[in-house]
């Protein structure tokens, strides 16, 4: 197990690379996340849920992600409460003081998966979540030495030391496990260390002495690694080009499935930028409205953050609208939840750049589908996570045609998304369609970028893999590790 000091520690890179190192000396292997907590999501290829990071994992096991990887997620809509889903599929919304109760449940769920896991692959590599020194959540644990402890599993306990302080996150760490857990930490590995290693061996000496434990690596800052983020939102990359095609997406608080767009961050010929609240809105030939755990509310929060006449202005001004599943509900005339599935019962004005309107149902549409561009031969791939049904007269110019879910038993086609009669504003409720260089090149020509270049996400994010892996082979004591995970240290 990867356990991490603090939140971002680098615990999902650091299983993502174990799991490439060990395919490639011929193991079988999975990764599995006890309890996550993220709104960056995954269709798996069993129907369910599971944390985007978990799916990229279980790429880098040359393997397709299943909902036993991850079978406790939680995805927050307030400050004070999240939708719990398990084993892939959603259980309701609860407090985290009802979610407390709720682990003892949890874990069953968690026990059973890891079980099935270890039944079909020679080694489960697992990942905690935030830091094991919690003191406020050690009760009931689940995600970290709980989880460790419970099923008799070595730790490895990784630090940053790119945020200052390295060694007194890992003593500290160390100082608020009790001698069981403490004992269960078999090494540590440092990660996004810059510079002369030389200069740091001291510090190294001294920590292996004073904990009496290995130190099993330093792994080094690599720039520019493109993996997906488990939530937070990667760092801006600022154009210094003003000519350049501008693509803004407004950051609302429950922002969903942001990977979306990393292959717009990642395109040569785009100025991309996510604009907070606060932020001026600066002008743009492309806006797109992003994913959303709690639709309503971030719809809200856009108008009162002066998005509707910014959206207006835009549009007058010649500019394209995009809206992507809980952005495309948002752009149509109302957001009805008469269940209260996202918050109180209600509804919401929206914007109104759509002739539909959308229902939120109390079942959540878990899809991966292929399809094709509406008017284009040009196929697409994509996965559907959302609640909800949109209707209206704009329906009947789709952005996507022939679209056929996989795990659908009567096969049956249909047709997403809706186009505005002028043209220039879309929405879909597919995700990762920018993954695909031709559905990418087609979308921005349509947005006025008349290219030949694209971004194949998948064979960037395959090199990053080999990369990441390259690198920890290289900096990493693997000998030693596969002791630990044969048992023979």
């Amino acid at each position: 197990m990867i356990q991490g000091t603090t939140s971002d520690a680098g615990k999902s890179t650091l299983v993502a690379a174990l799991c490439r190192c060990l395919v490639r000396r011929g193991f079988k292997v999975a990764p599995f996340k006890p309890q996550n907590m993220a709104l960056n999501s995954a269709v798996t290829a069993d129907g369910g849920e599971i944390g985007r990071a978990q799916a990229l994992q279980a790429q880098a096991a040359n393997i397709p992600p299943l909902v036993d990887m991850n079978p406790v997620l939680l995805k927050p809509e307030t400050d004070i409460g999240a939708q719990v889903i398990i084993h892939g599929k959603a259980r309701g919304n609860m407090s985290a003081s009802s979610y407390h109760e709720y682990k003892q449940t949890a874990m069953s769920a968690v026990l059973e998966s890891h079980e099935r896991l270890e039944a079909c692959y020679e080694h489960v590599i697992v990942e905690g979540a935030g830091s094991p020194a919690e003191i406020n959540l050690r009760d009931r644990d689940i995600a970290n030495m709980g989880f460790a402890e419970a099923v008799d599993c070595p730790v490895i306990l990784v630090a940053d030391i790119d945020r200052g302080g390295v060694f007194a996150h890992i003593v500290g760490t160390l100082e608020l496990l009790s001698k069981t857990e403490r004992a269960r930490v078999v090494g540590f590995v440092i990660n996004r260390f810059r510079g002369d290693i030389a200069l740091l061996q001291s510090g190294l000496d001294w920590l292996e002495q004073h904990t009496g434990k290995p130190v099993l690596g330093v792994l080094p800052y690599l720039h520019n690694l493109h993996l997906d983020a488990e939530d937070a939102l990667p760092s801006q990359r600022q154009s210094t080009h003003n000519n350049m095609f501008r693509v803004i997406v407004p950051v609302v608080p429950r922002i969903s499935n942001h990977t979306d767009f990393d292959p717009l961050r990642l395109h040569d010929e785009i100025d991309f930028r996510y604009v907070r609240a606060g932020e001026e809105i600066p002008p743009a030939d492309l806006i797109i409205l992003p994913g959303s755990k709690s639709v309503r509310a971030d719809l809200a929060f856009l108008k009162e953050n002066g998005w509707e006449g910014a959206l207006n202005r835009h549009l007058r001004f010649g500019g394209k609208v995009l809206g992507i599943c809980g952005g495309y509900q948002m752009l149509g005339e109302l957001v009805i939840d008469e269940y209260g599935v996202e918050g109180k019962p209600g509804e919401s004005k929206g914007f109104g750049l759509l002739k539909c309107e959308t229902r939120l149902l109390k079942d959540k549409q878990l899809l991966n589908c292929t399809g094709r561009l509406s008017d284009m031969d040009i196929q697409a791939k994509g996965y559907e996570i959302h609640t909800g049904i949109t209707s209206g007269d704009d329906l009947i110019r789709p952005v996507f045609v022939e679209v056929l879910a996989e795990s659908s038993p009567e096969k049956a086609l249909y047709n997403d998304g809706a186009t505005s009669d002028d043209g220039k504003v879309k929405g879909t409720y597919l995700h990762g369609l920018f993954d695909q260089p031709d559905v990418l090149k087609a979308i921005l020509n349509w947005a006025g970028l008349k290219t030949e270049k694209s971004v194949d996400l998948n064979v960037i994010r395959e090199a990053q893999i080999e990369r990441l892996a390259d690198a920890f082979d290289d900096a990493v004591d693997m000998e030693k590790i596969l002791g630990l995970i044969e048992g023979d240290l």
